[in-house]
């Protein structure tokens, strides 16, 4: 295999779409790649993957190997960490079978992860699931012990500009799925017309839809300038401390904001807003729910998640899958019966008039004289 091209590098790999091109080669440090972030270096249609992690460590059968082997986009590792600071951003680098060369000279080696590489990782992922389970168990039960505080009234919840008493509330995160379950619901976005919610990246998926969040929340790591001044209210996730580091970069960009300081993720705290200030129903598209939704995001448990649910589950409808729940297809027989029943009028119409009339008298006598009638 020969592959040669330019090449993108962040340890970031959601900071790292944002600058990739068609083409382009993507240098990650991404231990377990998840389904969200394989996704957008599929839609950014990179050349190829090149990560100095375990793509696959093992641990849970996470998906993302198995999103980009489907896209036809290969992935290849490396035990040379080195190479992010030996190759500059831009250069172009190549891949000869399984060595990497750069400006002519060797700089490592790496493996393909090819499909039968990629399904003896993630048998190892299965079967240690029920070991990940228990452990996700416990550090769960410990943590809500800590965070109860969350639910029970003790932090302040900030009172919105934006009115939500009374009214159906949709809260959208980037978890699986997002965009499909968004296209599924867009006829009750535009008929109840909802207060919208963003969770960082899930205010782009909105104006991504043709919306503007009235609220994006979050801790302002993976949202686009354009949908922060486009926002029409944001709100900080901070540490419970009160040191809100997004907060920065909303003033940056000379906007204001309000901080709201409270652990758990930027997700809990957008259903919290939602409910304290009155939402008649909270709608959850791309919500994270179970085990392997949590390891994807880096989270040894779901505390503040699970108590969170249990205060607004009364008001919470998650929209999870609901793409999956009913797929209209548009059959050929329909279309035949549709211009058939389109073609009567018509061919009604047009027998009516006298030039027709005439027209159909000569077509009946020609046909006479044919038959010898």
């Amino acid at each position: 295999m020969n592959i040669k091209g330019r090449l993108k590098k962040d340890k970031k790999t959601k900071n790292l779409t944002k600058r990739l091109k068609p083409g382009d080669i993507a240098l990650i440090a991404h231990k377990d790649l998840d389904e969200i972030a394989a996704l957008s270096l599929v839609e950014k249609k990179v050349k190829c993957v090149i990560n100095v992690e375990k793509t696959i460590s093992g641990r849970y059968p996470n998906q993302g190997p198995s999103i980009l082997l489907d896209a036809n986009i290969p992935i290849f590792e490396t035990c040379n960490k080195d190479i992010f600071d030996i190759v500059r951003e831009g250069d172009i680098i190549e891949i000869v079978d399984e060595t990497i060369f750069y400006k002519g000279e060797k700089i490592g080696d790496c493996i393909l992860l090819d499909e039968e590489k990629i399904e003896e990782l993630l048998s190892i992922g299965y079967a240690n699931i029920e070991t990940e389970l228990e452990r996700f168990i416990e550090n769960t039960l410990e943590y809500a012990k800590k965070e109860k505080g969350l639910v029970t009234g003790n932090i302040p919840i900030p009172k919105t500009k934006t009115k939500i008493k009374g009214k159906h509330v949709l809260v959208v995160v980037r978890g699986k799925d997002y965009k499909r379950d968004l296209e599924a619901i867009r006829s009750y976005i535009n008929e109840v017309k909802p207060v919208l919610i963003g969770v960082d990246g899930g205010g782009d998926a909105l104006l991504e839809f043709g919306y503007t969040p009235n609220i994006v929340v979050g801790d302002m790591d993976s949202i686009s300038d354009k949908c922060l001044k486009d926002a029409k209210e944001i709100v900080v996730h901070a540490y419970p401390d009160g040191r809100a580091p997004g907060m920065k970069r909303v003033e940056d960009l000379g906007l204001e904001a309000t901080i709201f300081p409270a652990p758990g993720t930027s997700e809990d705290i957008a259903f919290l807003l939602a409910y304290a200030n009155g939402a008649d129903l909270i709608v959850a598209v791309g919500s994270h729910s179970n085990m392997i939704d949590f390891l994807e995001k880096g989270r040894f448990g779901m505390s503040s998640t699970f108590l969170v649910r249990l205060k607004v589950g009364s008001k919470l409808v998650d929209a999870k899958g609901v793409n999956k729940l009913y797929q209209s297809s548009f059959k050929l027989k329909y279309v035949i019966g549709i211009a058939i029943a389109a073609l009567i009028p018509i061919m009604t119409i047009t027998s009516m008039h006298p030039l027709m009339r005439e027209l159909m008298l000569l077509f009946k006598i020609r046909i006479r004289m044919m038959l010898g009638l």
